[in-house]
């Protein structure tokens, strides 16, 4: 249908928008009937046994998952059963896993970035890639948000183009151009020549270091968090070869040739899903899937080119990770939050464009949702900042709830405003927070 997914629709099931996919399927996307083994595959692909569908019970050994961690996969975002004592483990991941906090945990996208001064004495110096591939600097940068602000999440300095490189796919950051890549993927032929991530330790060796370091700097006083790009975001840029708001080629390609594209996320999901569970392996204890250009697509097209490879990913993490906590944000999901909901992702991040409310009606009291402030009010006085967590807090229901900006703290913002932020989240204590009017 052509009509556009509200509130009160009726969401498409996965296997719905998989079935969608398959219309223009190429030979190396599994069809519809070997999904429910994509968890089996997806573990042996990240070195686990995968789960057998012969294993039930309470049988927990190695190779499968107990019935528990079974419904947990099925059930994203259910509440922790009431009357468990809650675990030593940092807020964030505490609250991410489903269990009930004493307040909203706090952190934001692009914490660690150029409006901090001291941040600056870094990237005024070195190149991206040198910064971000550098584990001393991409430590030290991860740390400064933490050090000033004490935010209840450390996300790992790095960028959603990281993985790139490996599979053969060249980029570089030019200050003031945004990302650059010198060879695009634009045909079968292309797809056909990428490398698949088979050590990510040998291809990626700053991964490793970096976030084992941050884990035991941390020490859990916060929750460590890594991240990737959605398949469709990594293919989009990729395509394009560099940031473009009409999305020219890949639009292009999508509407010419959907094989090709369908392919290449293909081959993006296989290889993120290693990627995920190579930084779990590294000491990362949650994950977010940044989803930046879904903006570029139409509900419709979301459902087909987006949301079913994002779910190949979660779906093969969980096969070997079930109990780590996946966060999947879609720059751009006002109008596709219906579809969202099916989405077997532990936490679903809002754009700030997403009323607060609305999606706490559309996903119910028991979903956790992050966000979603609008980073823009970083730039206001410490009452309207206070004011907006507030209302964000009070929006969002006593519990299930990340406060963070609904898009990255942007350059320029005072330093002293992002503390006022997270300061107002720490005071936002469940049972004292105003309601809104």
């Amino acid at each position: 249908p052509s009509r556009t997914l509200g509130a009160d629709a009726t969401p498409p099931s996965t296997e719905h928008l998989w079935r969608r996919v398959q219309a223009h399927r190429p030979d190396n996307i599994p069809p519809l009937h070997t999904m429910p083994a994509l968890m089996t595959q997806g573990a042996a692909m990240c070195g686990g046994a995968g789960i057998s569908p012969r294993l039930g019970g309470r049988k927990a050994i190695a190779s499968s998952l107990s019935q528990a961690q079974r419904s947990r996969v099925r059930a994203p975002g259910r509440k922790a059963a009431t009357g468990v004592r809650a675990s030593a483990d940092p807020l964030l991941l505490r609250v991410a896993r489903g269990e009930q906090g004493e307040r909203p945990p706090v952190w934001l996208m692009r914490q660690a970035g150029r409006y901090m001064a001291e941040f600056r004495e870094y990237s005024n110096k070195y190149g991206f890639r040198h910064r971000s591939e550098t584990p001393d600097i991409a430590i030290e940068l991860s740390l400064q948000p933490w050090r000033a602000f004490k935010p209840d999440g450390v996300i790992m300095f790095s960028d959603i183009l990281t993985p790139l490189p490996a599979l053969g796919i060249e980029f570089d950051v030019i200050k003031g151009k945004g990302p650059l890549i010198s060879n695009p993927v634009r045909c079968m032929a292309d797809v056909k020549a990428l490398r698949t991530l088979d050590d990510p330790d040998a291809s990626l060796p700053f991964i490793r270091e970096t976030l084992s370091a941050l884990r035991s700097e941390v020490d859990g006083q916060s929750t460590l968090l890594g991240f990737i790009g959605t398949p469709w975001t990594l293919a989009a840029y990729s395509m394009e070869g560099k940031s473009d708001r009409h999305l020219l080629h890949t639009k292009q390609i999508m509407h010419q040739d959907p094989a090709t594209l369908h392919a290449y996320l293909a081959h993006l999901s296989d290889a993120l899903a290693v990627y995920v569970c190579h930084q779990i392996d590294c000491g990362a204890q949650v994950i977010q899937l940044f989803d930046s250009w879904a903006h570029h697509l139409s509900p419709q097209q979301f459902a087909e080119f987006s949301l079913p490879y994002s779910e190949r990913v979660i779906a093969t993490v969980k096969a070997k990770y079930p109990d780590t906590p996946l966060i999947f944000h879609a720059n751009g999901g006002v109008g596709k939050l219906a579809m969202i909901k099916t989405s077997a992702a532990d936490v679903i991040g809002l754009d700030w464009n997403t009323s607060m409310a609305e999606a706490r009606e559309i996903f119910g009291p028991d979903r956790i949702l992050q966000g979603n402030m609008d980073p823009m009010y970083l730039f206001a006085s410490e009452e309207r900042i206070r004011h907006e967590v507030a209302n964000n807090v009070a929006d969002a229901g006593s519990g299930n709830h990340i406060l963070n900006v609904g898009h990255g703290v942007v350059q320029g913002t005072p330093e002293q405003n992002v503390g006022v932020f997270c300061d107002a989240a720490r005071a936002s204590v469940y049972g004292k927070v105003p309601v809104r009017a």
